[in-house]
């Protein structure tokens, strides 16, 4: 599936959901069914910078793609970190670098999130970009 049609299918869940309490519920909701991230990746290296809560993101590359694994210590955040996985998880680095994350904007989550969290957020897709930067020169 395509980083797209991945955004898409984020869309359309997000759809069919007026009220922004039931969207924050998704959100935690997505953020409780991730797996854990193990230990072992909870470094300071992989903490991201500008967050307000912890997040550590965790990338591998293998096959020529990029395998994302994150937690974050705060309900909210994990969720927007999962979506954020779920959108570039096991595609190619050039894919990452070229993709418009349109789902951010399209679901509203720009708008509904404090400046901080906003911040958290870009500091997210920068960081797994700058993964796929440094792996792309691997390709």
């Amino acid at each position: 599936m395509t980083i797209n049609e991945r955004q898409d299918e984020i869309i359309e869940e997000f759809s069919d959901f007026d009220d922004w309490m039931d969207k924050y519920q998704l959100l935690i909701d997505l953020g409780n069914e991730q797996e854990p991230l193990d230990e072992k990746y909870k470094t300071e290296s992989n903490l991201i910078d500008g967050c307000q809560s912890r997040v550590w993101l965790q990338a591998d590359y293998a096959d020529g793609k990029i395998h994302f694994q994150a937690e974050s210590d705060a309900l909210i955040v994990k969720g927007i970190v999962a979506l954020l996985i779920r959108v570039l998880n096991d595609q190619t680095p050039q894919d990452i670098l070229n993709a418009d994350l349109y789902f951010i904007e399209e679901i509203g989550l720009k708008e509904h999130l404090s400046p901080t969290r906003s911040n958290g957020l870009l500091a997210m897709v920068k960081q797994a970009r700058m993964y796929a930067l440094a792996f792309s020169q691997k390709a």
